[in-house]
């Protein structure tokens, strides 16, 4: 992992306009979003369903097109690129997908599914013994034996099939993969198994991770640094094990208050959030956390929370007016939200 950041996303913003919502009302799926990802660095994403996760994915996947921000990939502005830029573009992100039998079609073999990539990027591979010799080479890269590529889905196992779905990401010699819950629907001993090939992928090729997932216990395992999201924005950001063991934020806390821990030892107060989610529809004025938090005084209803940094660590961020007692010292982060 190096210290140059690969992805570079600042306030980015994202508004759905929902039939019968109402004249000027509009879902505000993400809001004001920043954050950088580093090569060869996983960084995790947390966050309720409905927070914003997927819409993030889609957006930077340019599935989606933002209101407001900005992204810069390796220093270029994708959504102004056009064409043939646009396509070789496009070869750069890849994604895992959370079911890893739905995202597989039935009715083409393995190899059928590796390499069917290259029917859009022509120039690589231009051969049938190329594609056939990088297919057998990515089957063996994700642990699949020879002679695989000629199975269909519904022969392998679910674990086999991730690897189906992470050898057919890789095809195209991608910098950054989005796994967007990618062992969710494995069994633990696969789960492990598969997270195993990720981080072995991930030093054979310093590919980068955006992973997204509802288990604390698996991005705990996986990630360099975590990003907490809610209602749309990140409220939290730091390396992994000062997120856990320390967070700034009251939603952070109660989140890892839920997390399992390896320490049989530690004593954690598990912390249950009062109140209902808020419909995104018509999130809370002034801070979207308000509502649920047991530190929100009149100041978090006037005003939304900025970004601030733990003195202590300049990596790790929190959006809030009462951070919890240990990180009283928060100053101001400044423009980017780092």
């Amino acid at each position: 992992m190096t210290d140059t950041p690969l992805l570079e996303v600042r306030d980015l913003t994202k508004t759905f306009q929902v039939p019968g919502a109402g004249k000027g009302r509009g879902l505000r799926a993400l809001n004001g979003i920043s954050f950088d990802l580093k090569r060869g660095e996983t960084l995790g994403l947390v966050g309720e369903s409905g927070c914003g996760k997927s819409t993030l994915a889609r957006t930077l996947l340019m599935l989606e097109r933002p209101d407001g921000g900005s992204v810069r990939f390796d220093g270029v502005d994708p959504f102004a690129l056009k064409g043939a830029e646009l396509l070789a573009w496009r070869r750069r992100v890849q994604m895992v997908f959370q079911d890893p039998f739905a995202s597989l079609n039935a009715r083409m073999t393995a190899g059928e599914i590796i390499g069917e990539p290259w029917r859009t990027h022509r120039s690589l591979h231009r051969t049938a013994g190329e594609r056939s010799a990088r297919i057998r080479e990515l089957l063996d890269l994700v642990g699949l034996r020879k002679g695989d590529e000629q199975r269909y889905p519904q022969e392998f196992s679910g674990g086999q099939r991730q690897r189906i779905g992470i050898a057919r990401a890789l095809a195209l010699s991608p910098d950054v993969i989005i796994c967007d819950e990618p062992v969710s629907a494995l069994d633990l001993s696969v789960q492990a198994q598969v997270l195993n090939l990720l981080n072995d992928l991930q030093r054979q090729l310093g590919v980068s991770y955006l992973f997204i997932s509802h288990d604390l216990s698996v991005v705990r395992h996986v990630a360099d640094r975590v990003l907490v999201m809610y209602l749309g924005g990140i409220v939290e950001q730091g390396d992994t094990e000062s997120v856990f063991n320390r967070a700034l934020h009251p939603y952070s806390a109660a989140l890892m208050s839920a997390a399992p821990s390896l320490d049989a030892d530690a004593r954690r107060e598990h912390i249950v959030l009062q109140g209902e989610l808020p419909s995104p529809l018509s999130p809370p004025s002034g801070c979207r956390f308000r509502t649920r938090c047991w530190k929100a005084t009149d100041a978090c209803a006037s005003a939304a929370p900025e970004a601030a940094v733990d003195p202590r660590d300049p990596g790790h961020t929190a959006a809030c007016f009462h951070p919890l007692e240990d990180a009283s010292g928060l100053v101001a982060a400044g423009g980017d939200g780092r």
